[in-house]
């Protein structure tokens, strides 16, 4: 059968992190192929720190959507992809890829997802995490710090001068292609339960009828 395609979008920080694995837990791992927006941004050769500090990363051209857009076809054609890895340290791509293989449920989390309607037109069913500002920054603060390598200056400086004024341009205007709208993400049960429903309900339709 043909997979069904889900995106998760929303805000830095938003909570769609633990949307997509409240998802992975009740449909279950095995099902799903998990795609993730940040792991496209493109390679650049980078001359200096301070082209780095420059580069706006919360822009849509960021991100090589062209090969996440062929990527989630083959995905959706039932074949497997090479997906890339991206070091968030160094601002890289790693030399290895992880290998994706075709699943049940093809499932794409990513801030602007729903900014490029090439990747739109792909997505069978398409949920915007909305959060409250102040909540989506502090969780950034502390994944950037703990996980990131980042500094307090800096990862201000960042939302201030790209991440607000982007999201304010793209991702905010995006959530009005979403089927369903989430508040205050994988915190809210009922929504959750909907979106786990919808999946089970995309899967038997996607499911041939018995000879």
């Amino acid at each position: 059968m043909t997979p069904v395609a889900l995106g998760v979008a929303g805000g830095t920080g938003s909570g769609k992190t633990t949307v997509v694995r409240e998802i992975l837990r009740a449909v279950g791992a095995p099902r799903i192929a998990l795609l993730e927006q940040d792991s496209y941004y493109r390679d650049i050769a980078w001359a200096s720190a301070e082209q780095i500090g420059r580069h706006n990363f919360d822009h849509p051209e960021a991100l090589d959507t062209d090969l996440l857009v062929a990527q989630l076809g083959e995905l959706k054609a039932g074949r497997g992809v090479e997906v890339p890895v991206y070091d968030f340290v160094a601002h890289r791509r790693k030399a290895e890829t992880r290998r994706v293989e075709p699943r049940p449920v093809v499932l794409l989390e990513g801030i602007l997802i729903f900014a490029e309607r090439e990747l739109r037109d792909l997505l069978d069913f398409k949920i915007y995490v909305d959060t409250d500002a102040d909540l989506r920054l502090i969780r950034r603060l502390k994944r950037d710090l703990e996980e990131r390598g980042r500094g307090f200056e800096e990862v201000l400086r960042q939302y201030l001068a790209t991440v607000r004024p982007m999201h304010q341009e793209f991702v905010e205007p995006s959530k009005r292609w979403a089927d369903l709208i989430i508040p205050e993400g994988g915190e809210n049960q009922v929504a959750l339960a909907m979106v786990i429903a919808r999946i089970e309900q995309l899967l038997g339709a996607a499911r041939p009828a018995p000879r």
